[in-house]
């Protein structure tokens, strides 16, 4: 038997989280980890209670959704909110932070951004995290066959199943699964 690596396993979570995602422009997942163990997790989206861009389209302004709370930031915000320490922590994001949020992974005391794709990288963040000592390390969300791909998704499934997503949502994921994964 072969497992995924923890940095795989992390960033699996990550896309896992994308998934709840309600912005209907990019959908990003960001997983906080301390000592190997998951501290908390965000996606994008609106405030909570809030109206969301999948049901009422976002709102830009200078080509930015003001709607939409990044997931790092969502992660970062649960850590307060639960009076959870970041101080050491890494981050798992689906896509590079963006500057503001890269500014907030600093002043949170995250030690090392692990993301899985480029996304307009902006050049003042990666100088940031360069001049506060945050390493940053890219780490595709690759699977390198298809069984363990479809274990994965299995395993995503299960867990999206006992986190209680709606069952006609869940449904149509099985269905995606296994049209995917058919023989």
């Amino acid at each position: 038997m072969t497992r995924i690596s923890w940095n795989h396993y992390f960033m699996a979570q990550s896309h896992l989280l994308a998934l709840r995602s309600t912005c209907t422009r990019l959908t990003v997942g960001a997983t906080i980890v301390r000592d190997k163990r998951i501290i908390a997790g965000g996606y994008n989206g609106s405030i909570t209670g809030g109206v969301h861009c999948v049901d009422e389209g976002c709102y830009v302004i200078d080509n930015h959704c003001v709607r939409t709370i990044h997931a790092e930031m969502n992660a970062i915000i649960q850590c307060a909110k639960f009076g959870v320490p970041t101080d050491g922590a890494e981050i798992y994001v689906t896509h590079f932070p963006c500057l503001q949020c890269c500014k907030a992974i600093i002043q949170a005391g995250i030690r090392k951004v692990y993301f899985a794709e480029n996304y307009k990288n902006h050049p003042y963040a990666i100088e940031l995290f360069q001049q506060a000592g945050v390493e940053t390390e890219q780490v595709p969300f690759e699977s390198e066959t298809k069984e363990e791909e479809s274990r994965l998704s299995s395993e995503m499934l299960v867990k999206l199943e006992e986190l209680g997503l709606p069952s006609e949502e869940l449904i149509e994921l099985q269905r995606q699964h296994e049209n995917l994964f058919k023989e």
